[in-house]
């Protein structure tokens, strides 16, 4: 997986930050994106997703390129008036730490807080109308190299990066993991 980002990284750098898709036009960090990422980061401050006060998990093992251990919490918000489908996932790190050092620290180890939300009908029908957004733990976006930030239809059109990912995911483009299941 790390590969894989790793190499949606080196496109954007190669296309000097202007990675287009099909339809020529940038897919993702777009001043309307950054004004949407920041209504969820609101909400999710609201709602204790993330902050100061922000609701605490066990944290379960994880992967690149989200993190070694991860929190994620599935949920849905209303946003603009529209209620969507929202899975906020915190992502810990750095390779070898452990649920014990997360849970003794865990804003220590917080690396960044990726998000999944779903928008209304229309937004992306392609790619089941999600909204992506890369946080950094303050709630500044995450950027790529060339500064591009990450929110909206991030990587759209290209063979690597959140949606090209995210569409082997079976169903609706959403991993889940076996510590959803009960024992």
């Amino acid at each position: 997986m790390k590969t894989i980002i790793t190499a949606a990284i080196a496109a954007l750098a190669i296309t000097g930050g202007q990675a287009m898709a099909q339809d020529g036009k940038m897919p993702f960090g777009s001043k309307d994106d950054v004004a949407y990422a920041e209504l969820i980061w609101d909400l999710m401050e609201s709602e204790r997703l993330v902050g100061q006060d922000m609701l605490r998990s066990t944290p379960y093992e994880g992967t690149d390129p989200h993190g070694m251990m991860l929190e994620t919490f599935y949920s849905q918000a209303t946003i603009d008036g529209h209620t969507g489908d929202l899975i906020v996932k915190r992502n810990f790190g750095p390779a070898g730490v452990t649920k014990d050092q997360v849970l003794a620290s865990p804003d220590q180890h917080l690396a960044a807080i990726t998000v999944m939300f779903r928008r209304e009908e229309g937004y992306d029908p392609e790619d089941n109308n999600w909204f992506w957004v890369k946080y950094l733990p303050d709630g500044s976006l995450d950027k790529t190299p060339n500064g591009m930030q990450m929110a909206g239809k991030v990587a759209k059109g290209m063979d690597t990066g959140c949606i090209a990912c995210h569409k082997a995911a079976a169903g609706d483009m959403v991993f889940t993991s076996d510590h959803l299941i009960a024992d």
